[in-house]
C-alpha cells in the first residue's frame, strides 16, 4: 500500500532526555555564537582605533593646504 499525496506519517514522540540535550546543545551554540560577536566587535573597534591614530598622524605630519580660490564667472 503507498501513501497518497500530500500525507506524512506522524512524527515519533520525542523523550525528555533528548528534549534536554538539544536544549543543551542550542545553549551551547548561542553562547559560542555569543563570545564569536563579542570577539569580532573588539577586533572592529581595535583596527578602527588603529586606522584613526594612522590618520590623525598623517594629518598631523602634513601641512594645511591653503584654501582654493574660488574663480570669477566669466562676464559678457
Amino acid at each position: 500500500m503507498s501513501k497518497a499525496s500530500g500525507q506524512s506519517e506522524p512524527r515519533k514522540p520525542i523523550s525528555k532526555e533528548e528534549r534536554d540535550a538539544g536544549k543543551v546543545l542550542r545553549d551551547a551554540d548561542a553562547q559560542s555564537a555569543l563570545i564569536e560577536h563579542a570577539n569580532a566587535a573588539e577586533a572592529f573597534d581595535k583596527n578602527r582605533e588603529r586606522l584613526k591614530a594612522e590618520r590623525l598622524a598623517r594629518e598631523a605630519a602634513e601641512p594645511p593646504s591653503p584654501p582654493k580660490k574660488k574663480k570669477a564667472g566669466l562676464k559678457k
